[in-house]
């Protein structure tokens, strides 16, 4: 599917997929991109890692702007237990009505999850293994695949089958200067084997900029493998990050997986 970029920027949503939204934001003071998503289905819709107390304002104004309401939301998706991303948990408990709102993450996630919520309201807080790694939002299945330490205990992705889109958290990210909402390789960036030293010249390099966000924030090699090793066994179409930019298309995907797979340097690993 080709998207087309809004002229006006990324101060509204954006759709990257079927009834799939990003609702992201750029903190500025930590230069992170973030990418909170929200999927919509026959008026009842789900938000994947929702970003931070700060930037809640920014979220809900998105998600508002796609013809969602608050109370339209039945389901809270968090893939791992950061502030960058669970943060304004409290705030969207709080403003989403719905009586059937959920909290849904991993069981070793929900012990720190906890204490973003008030006591009496963590009785929302549910396990993806309760729904045997599947969760209907309004018919529209979703599944979650494990990938431990990658970067927390309790990580996991979640996949759209009907989109092949895969919402990969940290895996997949990047922190740069440079940035735009879907990530830009050319033949050469494919060719290139030292991302090091740019063969064009170029000031910028998207794929050092994936590498090295890899080796920083993943625990081990070991880790990280193991997560490719969960997701080339997947049909995914789009990758979409919970930092940096997403990757819609399929060649970059194979080449991204790839890399990562073999990094090296990674976490404990580059001691």
């Amino acid at each position: 599917m080709e998207l087309q970029i809004p002229k006006q920027g990324y101060d509204r949503p954006v759709e990257i997929a079927e009834r799939i939204y990003w609702v992201g934001f750029h903190d500025e003071e930590t230069n992170f991109h973030c990418n909170p998503y929200l999927i919509v289905e026959d008026g009842r819709a789900a938000v994947i890692d929702a970003g931070s107390r700060p930037d809640f304002p920014v979220v809900m104004l998105k998600i508002m702007q796609t013809g969602i309401s608050p109370e339209q939301i039945a389901a809270l998706i968090y893939q791992h237990p950061d502030p960058d991303l669970c943060g304004s948990m409290s705030n969207m408990v709080d403003l989403c009505a719905s009586p059937d709102l959920e909290i849904l993450s991993d069981p070793t996630n929900n012990i720190f999850l906890s204490y973003y919520l008030e006591r009496e309201k963590r009785r929302l807080l549910r396990s993806v293994d309760e729904y045997g790694l599947t969760f209907s939002v309004n018919g529209r299945v979703l599944q979650f695949f494990k990938t431990p330490f990658a970067h927390s205990a309790g990580s996991f992705v979640t996949y759209d089958p009907r989109t092949k889109t895969l919402f990969t958290s940290d895996l997949f990210g990047s922190l740069s200067q440079e940035w735009d909402l879907f990530l830009k390789l050319d033949a050469e960036c494919r060719r290139c084997s030292d991302t090091r030293r740019c063969q064009s010249r170029r000031p910028h390099c998207p794929l050092s900029d994936i590498m090295e966000f890899h080796k920083r924030v993943m625990p081990s090699e070991k880790s990280l493998q193991w997560a490719m090793n969960v997701i080339s066994g997947l049909d995914v179409q789009l990758i979409a990050p919970q930092h940096g930019s997403i990757v819609n298309r399929k060649e970059d995907i194979d080449l991204l997986a790839d890399r990562l797979a073999n990094l090296k340097g990674v976490g404990i690993d580059g001691f």
